[in-house]
């Protein structure tokens, strides 16, 4: 046993320590010579296409978080599958993942091409878009260190059992956090997220049709709220892509509203509304819910943390020269 201890110890300080040695190859002016306009043709990208789709922020922030979380920020999941490869897109928990994440990518990817061809990677690009597109929302604006290259593995498999899934308890989630290093104020506050987005319909459905032989929906809903997600979600077996906003009071503007309505039973996923029944995260909702600058601050330093998370560098990866397929 103690050797079995020692060796799990061993693992996860090499595994840090690979983590933190590539994460100090980045640098914010790493692209300052080699693609001066970098940081303008990013701007220009996101702003046009957050201008053309409104649910682009939302659904890059997604993106960008199931990219980290597997793999780390590598860009895996952008990864296209082939007849020999089911990809990490095409595992059942990313297959709700939107478009105009991936969209956004491939337009900054086109456009950075024609600029320096083979310079930026898609893991950078992907990191940078989802910064742009949450300080567009009102967010806070966070700094991006940049020379991430892209990984070249991507596995449905790998994908499965380290997202955290909706209907998962809150030991499970804080688990899979705490195995990549957030703690449980972290994760509450990356889970603020969910202030801007939405969630579709069919992850929702045994909450809000027939949950129980007593009660419609769950009683954690406010009942008015669950009413109106019936309405709004009544044809989702024929329309599969039907879906919901994560914050019903503002959806547009990244704030600390979605802390506000959790409380009142107003959260549309049920481990969104779990975290103000768990002692150890409600204390964190509370505190986010009346002070939208601890909010942002804290929501600052954990996305700059999962940005760092597992990312390669020199051979350890490459700069694809399409972001949804290997070199």
């Amino acid at each position: 046993m103690a050797v079995r201890v020692k060796t799990s110890i061993l693992f996860l300080c090499i595994s840090i320590f690979l983590s933190t040695s590539h994460s100090q190859h980045l640098t914010t002016s790493y692209y300052q010579k080699s693609c001066p306009r970098f940081e303008q043709i990013m701007q220009d990208t996101t702003t046009n296409k957050q201008i053309a789709s409104p649910t682009t922020a939302g659904a890059a922030l997604r993106l960008f978080f199931h990219d980290c979380l597997v793999e780390g920020c590598d860009a895996s999941v952008l990864i296209s599958s082939t007849p020999f490869n089911k990809a990490e897109r095409d595992a059942d928990i990313n297959l709700s993942l939107p478009g105009d994440g991936f969209d956004v990518v491939v337009r900054a990817k086109t456009a950075l091409e024609l600029a320096c061809p083979g310079v930026v990677s898609c893991a950078d690009i992907l990191a940078v878009a989802t910064r742009n597109l949450v300080s567009m929302m009102g967010g806070p604006f966070y700094n991006v260190p940049l020379g991430r290259r892209d990984g070249v593995v991507s596995r449905a498999s790998h994908a499965e059992n380290v997202l955290p899934k909706p209907t998962m308890s809150m030991n499970r989630i804080i688990a899979i956090f705490k195995k990549i290093g957030f703690s449980v104020q972290e994760m509450v506050a990356l889970t603020g997220a969910h202030t801007i987005g939405f969630s579709h319909c069919t992850q929702i459905s045994a909450d809000i049709y027939n949950y129980s032989r007593t009660a419609q929906s769950d009683p954690s809903y406010n009942p008015r709220y669950a009413a109106g997600l019936r309405n709004a979600c009544a044809d989702y077996r024929k329309n599969p892509s039907l879906s919901v906003f994560n914050d019903i009071m503002t959806p547009r503007d990244f704030d600390n509203s979605f802390y506000k309505n959790l409380p009142k039973g107003l959260g549309v996923l049920r481990s969104d509304r779990a975290l103000m029944m768990d002692r150890r995260t409600k204390p964190f909702v509370e505190l986010y819910a009346r002070d939208q600058k601890a909010f942002f601050e804290a929501f600052r330093r954990a996305i700059e943390k999962l940005s760092l998370n597992g990312v390669k560098s020199g051979r350890s990866g490459q700069i694809r020269r399409r972001c949804d397929s290997f070199n």
